[in-house]
């Protein structure tokens, strides 16, 4: 799942480096991988692997991310789930 890309340039995902405490939560909960910390400070390595879960969200105690969750690869995965079919995202990763 690590080199799955989401579709290019639509994820919702931002981030306001001047809230960041360097915490590296983002980094730790991310499935994709999408941050890393870089002097101290979250950077985003590739936003097109977000897959919009919210996990780094839910975990940033400084609010300085913003995803609309439930979109993209997540929802397809969670809807794949709970209609027992395969996700529909498109990006390859899978429900099963």
């Amino acid at each position: 799942m690590d080199n799955q890309l989401y579709i290019k340039d639509v994820v919702t995902l931002t981030y306001d480096e001047t809230k960041c405490t360097g915490c590296g939560m983002c980094a730790i909960v991310c499935p994709h991988r999408v941050f890393k910390l870089v002097n101290n400070k979250a950077s985003i390595v590739n936003r097109d692997k977000c897959m919009e879960c919210g996990a780094c969200v839910i975990n940033c105690s400084e609010n300085a991310i913003f995803v609309k969750k439930g979109v993209g690869c997540a929802a397809a995965v969670i809807n794949g789930l709970l209609n027992n079919t395969e996700a529909s995202c498109g990006c390859g990763c899978s429900s099963n």
